[in-house]
């Protein structure tokens, strides 16, 4: 029995995922899972981070190793609670938090979370910076969960995959992975968490109640949906950096309500034109990440695509909360056994690439939280 531990800190930066999953060659299960929840301001500081113009190394570095910190807690915490040690597990896969993400031409990926702490304050073998190899080799480094996809639902193949975080990405399982299509769809949750942070101090629109009150600008949406980005063919990926309020020109006098239920027809309208221009055979849609609880987007989605069954992955035995978190067990596991972990059908990169760097835990074991 291989066991390895995923983490994963998404753009939604609300906190560190923790998967501990059991690994066979053809078959990945999760074993049990859990989240450290960033604290307010722990989250207002990561989330201003992916949108500042300017940021000193000071301050880099200091995030770089709060990650890790909140890593070896999540690790050290689930060890504890299914009473394992270092020893029993065979890597840590980390993915870190995002910092920038520049796509191709001249694409660079910048993921924080120090892995030489986390190796040497859990014990164990940790594998990160998974991004930057398939950037070497001309693809765009994201998104690389669509590989795990092409595992985890083999048994539904030819499907879709839609992860609703920060961004949505979208992942289009085929029978022959060389088929599988995979890409960034633009905003997820992001521009709606960002909006109700600065009109009501709230986190997020919780399952979508204001949006639902409101009425969608079809001006300012019909104008949010020129962005060049939407028209672009895949190999495609995006970030905060594309996707901000900074971006938008919002008026003054817009209802708060109104302005919400635009922003999640934006998501819904920009996920479901990709699946129809990419798609237009799709079946079946199995969703995840954090905005499958927004119940009004997800209504959105529905409505927009009638003739596809859309549900969550949880009707497929995977918590919704947990896929990505396990994508990055199992890439770790993937490294640790000298295997590719990108598709460059849906990255664009010249190849198949053993991915990210391997930080040995050596015989300090000081597993301090």
């Amino acid at each position: 029995m291989t066991l390895c531990i995923g983490l994963m800190s998404g753009t939604s930066a609300d906190g560190m995922d923790a998967c501990l999953v059991e690994i066979t060659p053809d078959k990945v299960t999760m074993v049990d899972a859990l989240c450290i929840d960033y604290p307010d301001e722990v989250s207002d500081f990561f989330k201003a981070l992916a949108i500042s113009e300017t940021l000193s190394a000071e301050l880099i570095m200091d995030a770089d190793r709060l990650i890790a910190q909140y890593g070896v807690q999540a690790v050290v915490t689930l060890l504890e609670k299914n009473a394992l040690s270092a020893a029993d597990i065979t890597a840590v896969g980390s993915h870190g938090h995002t910092l920038r993400h520049r796509p191709q031409p001249d694409g660079f990926s910048w993921q924080i979370g120090d892995p030489s702490w986390l190796a040497e304050y859990t014990g164990i073998t940790c594998v990160a910076d998974f991004r930057r190899r398939d950037i070497a080799a001309g693809g765009e480094g994201a998104p690389l969960v669509p590989a795990f996809h092409q595992v985890a639902m083999q048994a539904h193949q030819p499907c879709g995959v839609l992860n609703i975080g920060g961004i949505a990405n979208l992942t289009l399982v085929n029978p022959d992975p060389n088929k599988t299509l995979g890409f960034d769809t633009g905003p997820g949750n992001a521009l709606m968490d960002e909006y109700c942070r600065a009109m009501t101090g709230c986190s997020c629109d919780a399952g979508g109640s204001s949006a639902a009150r409101g009425v969608v600008i079809s001006d300012l949406l019909e104008e949010w949906l020129q962005h060049p980005y939407f028209s672009e063919e895949p190999p495609k990926s995006t970030g905060r950096e594309l996707f901000n309020l900074k971006e938008l020109s919002i008026p003054a006098e817009c209802s708060p309500d109104d302005v919400l239920a635009t922003l999640a027809e934006l998501t819904a309208t920009s996920i479901t034109d990709a699946i129809k221009r990419f798609a237009p055979e799709l079946k079946e849609l199995y969703v995840c990440g954090g905005g499958v609880n927004n119940n009004h987007l997800m209504e959105r989605i529905r409505a927009k695509l009638s003739e596809v069954k859309v549900q969550s992955t949880e009707a497929v035995g995977i918590h919704p909360d947990w896929m990505e978190a396990m994508a990055f067990a199992w890439l770790g596991w993937r490294t640790i056994n000298h295997l590719s972990g990108n598709l460059p059908a849906v990255t664009g990169a010249q190849g198949e690439r053993i991915l990210g760097g391997i930080y040995p835990a050596g015989a300090g074991e000081n597993n301090q939280k």
